[in-house]
């Protein structure tokens, strides 16, 4: 099989426990690490799929690797070749089929309730789940690009993911370890503090809820990505 391609596009923000279901799995991947100046891949078909991450940069800032990487999730999309984004890379991937990317009403930091909309397509992916708390870390919101459907909402940000076909945009963050939720704490302590609202928590509060979110959190995205990876190519 051909590995998977994971998009990295901050140090701090890698593939979580997607690499770790990678590995259960026997599905080999690769690492493009965007911020250490990793090139964009032109050819999707090297690859059984694509997997963004997230990162604090927006896809309306003029970065080169941007343009490539919309480009290359249009040709992905072109090729029945899946593709999964997380925050930044479900936001790359409404950007590409067409969507837009604008400021969310309010930030969402932290533990936040997200339902899945009572639809068939919602139910395919998630089947009994109907809520759960996710971690949310984004600024910015994407709309549901034509063709697509959208499957999770939350009460501060109504378009918290889609579906078209086999691929997957999400806006919240189920890839989510221990070490990452650590680790966001201690960098964004001063994002956090310098944003005050009703969808952001303090990184105590944050830490505090990790014993009882956690696991649950990822429960769901081994779900998600099991459904994911039933459309990989094998060819």
């Amino acid at each position: 099989m051909k590995p998977v391609a994971i998009f990295r596009h901050n140090k701090t923000e890698g593939p979580g426990t997607f690499a770790e279901f990678l590995d259960r799995h026997g599905i080999p991947y690769q690492l493009i690490r965007i911020d250490a100046g990793d090139p964009v891949p032109d050819d999707p078909t090297a690859f059984s799929g694509l997997v963004f991450m997230g990162g604090p940069m927006s896809v309306n800032d003029d970065l080169p690797w941007i343009p490539r990487s919309l480009r290359l999730i249009r040709r992905a999309v072109d090729h029945d070749i899946p593709v999964l984004g997380h925050c930044l890379g479900g936001q790359l991937m409404a950007k590409a089929l067409g969507g837009t990317v604008s400021r969310n009403p309010v930030k969402e930091i932290g533990w936040g309730r997200v339902s899945v909309l009572d639809r068939p397509e919602a139910r395919a992916w998630f089947g009994d789940i109907r809520e759960f708390e996710s971690f949310h870390w984004h600024g910015e919101t994407f709309s549901i690009p034509e063709g697509a459907v959208r499957v999770l909402e939350s009460p501060y940000c109504p378009n918290q993911g889609f579906v078209l076909g086999k691929h997957l945009g999400l806006q919240c963050h189920v890839e989510m370890t221990e070490a990452m939720i650590r680790t966001w704490c201690a960098n964004g302590a001063d994002e956090i503090a310098g944003a005050p609202g009703p969808a952001v928590q303090a990184p105590a509060a944050i830490l505090a809820q990790m014993a009882q979110c956690l696991p649950s959190l990822n429960k769901v995205a081994d779900r998600l990505y099991s459904d994911w990876i039933k459309g990989l190519r094998h060819d």
